[in-house]
């Protein structure tokens, strides 16, 4: 694998030289091939190095990488995007599959099935008072039923 600099420029501002390389390759390379290669061709140290792209096109060997070569780690640590802690942990720990996983059972609420129930009672106890305070009507139809049920 050869890297060829299509463009180089240095970034005062930020502390930084970056670089554009084209690369060909039969096989996608990684980052961290990557970072080596830069590493032996400038003299620089791979914790020094940020790789930011590895893009080819389809069907295609070559690839244009464009990386960033910082003066020390301190300075691309104070720069560069820090991943968020829970992207940390996974790469470092191993995933737990479904079935190692602790099994953690939610309670089941029951009081607040005791309250629907007591509110699906009350109309019914309403009816039957209605029903004994009007004993001169005749029972009508959905009286009958209602009697039937119980």
């Amino acid at each position: 694998m050869e890297l060829q600099i299509t463009q180089e420029n240095q970034n005062p501002l930020f502390n930084r030289k970056e670089i554009q390389f084209k690369l060909e390759a039969e096989v996608t390379p990684s980052e961290k091939e990557i970072t080596e290669l830069i590493a032996q061709k400038f003299s620089s140290q791979p914790e020094n190095i940020s790789v930011k792209g590895i893009h080819g096109k389809f069907g295609s060997k070559t690839f244009t990488i464009n990386a960033n070569i910082y003066e020390s780690a301190e300075e691309k640590q104070a720069i560069e995007n820090k991943k968020k802690k829970g992207a940390e942990s996974k790469e470092e720990a191993p995933t737990e599959t479904p079935a190692q996983a602790p099994v953690t059972e939610t309670p089941v609420e029951a009081p607040a099935q005791e309250k629907t129930e007591a509110k699906q009672e009350e109309p019914k106890q309403e009816a039957e008072k209605q029903e004994l305070a009007k004993p001169d009507e005749k029972p009508t139809q959905e009286s009958k039923v209602d009697a039937k049920e119980e």
